[in-house]
């Protein structure tokens, strides 16, 4: 049997990083990952938060999720840029679409941060660690950011293994190195251990990865239920999940937008949902695929998750219709707290509308029309830029006015 290696990449610092290729691009003077300087919202809106730091702006101590008040005040020369989530999403699919030729297997985990299962490409590169190097001073040259890669025997090693020092390195979590390197880190640095559950170890006198790897499987469920096993097997490096493609009937197109500050206005979530909506259905045709289930992703200002989901009649891939179903899962499943992310998620995927045509569907020929200027729509959105014509049922409030 061949042994699993998996590379996780991470791209360092992604917004900060991907904001500062795009303003050196655009002819800005001054790289701002070298300058006190920050990813936040509307620095007028005393609730805005820091989304991301330079490593000069950590240095003054700001921390990530504060408000952007709270980080002037540490810093009172402190830049501040907006996220560029547009670009973002066009930076990340570029990153993917370049790493997708080591590895025909590939599992995308956020906007910034993939896994490649490199199992059995020693027989096509001599040696993985040099080729991990590669690829990471490949990145710098090629797109002007840095990445972490992490070797492991599986995706929690690997995962780990990128974490241990940034940015711009590669390190291994191998089998024969989870004694140590793994288990002398704290509790709380083991993937998954949040900050609740840590305390809860601590109070079990288990304070580094070691001390967790030392306790009992009964003893562990008994404290931590069905998390129990889970605690027991990543102390001791082990993982048993693949690196998966999400292809085919179960694939999956979404995105999802962490907010600037904790928001609650409908009108200002439509809006978002709107843009994802174009987003995500804008890739549905690009792979020309159809939906039948559309869903709405939630997290509150506590961290609390939760989504909903409506299957549509007849597959589809028209804005229109994807986003009006979209609002009435909005509508129906919104609890009207205060949201600190939220997307949009579309399933059951197919390459055919499974439609059964009746002959007294009079509809049949307005949808072509419809689905025809849909396409001429996207030809030049596609060559002047994303939504620059958007039908007039599909404008916010504002762009009515």
């Amino acid at each position: 049997m061949k042994e699993r290696i998996i590379f996780h990449i991470d791209v360092n610092n992604a917004f900060l990083s991907w904001t500062a290729v795009l303003l050196l691009k655009k002819g800005y003077s001054k790289d701002i990952r070298e300058i006190p300087s920050i990813i936040g919202g509307d620095e007028k809106t005393r609730r805005g938060v820091v989304l991301a730091k330079s490593p000069i702006a950590k240095r003054y101590k700001i921390k990530t999720a504060e408000t952007i008040y709270q980080a002037k005040q540490k810093c009172p020369n402190l830049e501040i840029y907006p996220p560029d989530y547009k670009w973002y999403l066009e930076k990340s699919k570029e990153l993917m679409k370049y790493l997708s030729q080591y590895s025909p297997n590939q599992e995308q985990l956020s906007i910034d941060e993939c896994f490649l299962d490199m199992t059995g490409m020693n027989y096509i590169y001599n040696n993985l660690e040099e080729l991990a190097y590669h690829i990471k001073e490949e990145v710098k040259k090629k797109f002007g950011y840095t990445i972490n890669i992490g070797i492991g025997n599986n995706k929690l090693c690997a995962k780990m293994a990128s974490d241990f020092e940034k940015p711009d390195k590669v390190h291994t979590l191998l089998k024969d190195e989870i004694v140590t390197k793994l288990w002398p880190l704290d509790v709380g640095d083991l993937y998954m251990c949040g900050k609740k559950t840590k305390e809860r170890l601590n109070q079990m006198k288990v304070y580094t990865i070691g001390d967790l790897a030392k306790k009992d499987l009964k003893t562990l469920e008994k404290e931590f239920k069905s998390q129990g096993k889970y605690l027991y097997e990543a102390s001791r490096g082990k993982d048993f999940s693949t690196v998966s493609q999400k292809k085919g009937k179960n694939q999956s197109i979404s995105t999802t937008e962490t907010l600037p500050y904790d928001c609650k206005n409908r009108e200002k979530l439509k809006d978002i949902l709107l843009r994802q909506a174009e987003v995500t259905t804008g890739e549905l045709r690009q792979k020309g695929l159809f939906v039948k289930t559309i869903g709405v992703i939630f997290k509150n200002n506590q961290f609390i998750s939760y989504s909903a989901q409506t299957t549509l009649g007849k597959a589809s891939n028209n804005t229109k219709e994807i986003l009006e179903k979209v609002y009435e899962v909005f509508d129906d499943n919104y609890k009207d707290d205060e949201l600190r992310l939220i997307g949009v998620r579309l399933s059951n995927l197919t390459e055919q509308k499974q439609e059964q045509i009746s002959i007294f569907d009079l509809k049949q020929k307005e949808e072509k029309k419809e689905d025809s200027i849909q396409e001429t729509i996207d030809k030049i959105n596609n060559k002047f830029g994303k939504a620059i014509i958007r039908p007039a049922s599909l404008k916010t409030p504002k762009e009515k006015k």
